[in-house]
């Protein structure tokens, strides 16, 4: 890309041994893209708030301002509505489906059952924060993705995606124990207004041939966050 088309905040990033290019500037029109805003919400400083109708993201800070990003949701993300805690945090994380997952779609998840280590191709990005319930697991995140066409809509699995600029830009700002907050859409519709609480649209799920996958997946770093064998699931 040239240089003179890079948007700033979105350029090449060279992280743990990975070399992530810039994001290309058609992605980042409009609201597809991280800001620092009057915070328009509800919700106190040092939390997250979700708008998945906006497709929206928040972190609240002191003096009635916030970070706000871009982000990408998945079908069954829409109908999240309670709060989460944030109790882990991993860098360039591995991913498996979920039995669920592989149940509702085989066609497009069975054939990654193994998990696939983390990288640049992996569906997880470079960041993700994982959201609990009490001591529970809600399988949900908030983490990267390499699906660029997926910020601003919906896609197939259940998280809230982030390009993965803004979740490394995001990451340490965010410590354990952070509350996750999801806005509904009366409120959406109040504080963002009717059409931009309506913005996006469903894509189908993007299917990636498995030897292509594992193949990028394999020569896109170092092998340092050992084998797929040791991934947690993610999405419902």
């Amino acid at each position: 890309m040239p240089m003179s088309q890079i948007v700033d905040g979105y350029g090449l990033i060279e992280d743990a041994g990975y070399r992530l290019p810039p994001v290309p500037p058609k992605y980042l029109t409009g609201l597809n893209r991280r800001a620092y805003v009057s915070y328009p919400g509800y919700e106190s400083s040092g939390t997250i708030e979700a708008d998945l109708h906006a497709k929206l993201l928040y972190w609240i800070e002191p003096g009635g301002m916030a970070w706000r990003f871009p982000v990408g949701v998945g079908r069954q993300g829409l109908s999240m509505s309670y709060d989460t805690t944030i109790k882990r945090k991993e860098k360039w994380p591995s991913w498996t489906p979920t039995q669920n997952m592989i149940r509702r779609e085989p066609e497009i998840y069975a054939e990654y059952a193994g998990g696939v280590p983390g990288g640049l191709a992996n569906p997880l990005g470079a960041r993700a924060l994982y959201l609990y319930q009490g001591n529970r697991d809600t399988y949900y995140r908030i983490h990267g993705t390499n699906d660029l066409a997926s910020i601003g809509n919906s896609g197939s699995a259940g998280c809230i995606r982030m390009f993965n600029h803004d979740a490394i830009f995001l990451f340490p700002k965010v410590p354990l124990g952070t509350r996750v907050v999801i806005r509904d859409y009366a409120d959406s519709v109040a504080i963002e207004g009717e059409a931009v609480a309506n913005r996006g649209r469903e894509l189908p799920p993007t299917y990636v041939p498995p030897e292509e996958l594992y193949a990028a997946a394999e020569a896109s770093g170092p092998p340092q966050f050992g084998d797929a064998s040791r991934i947690e699931s993610f999405g419902y």
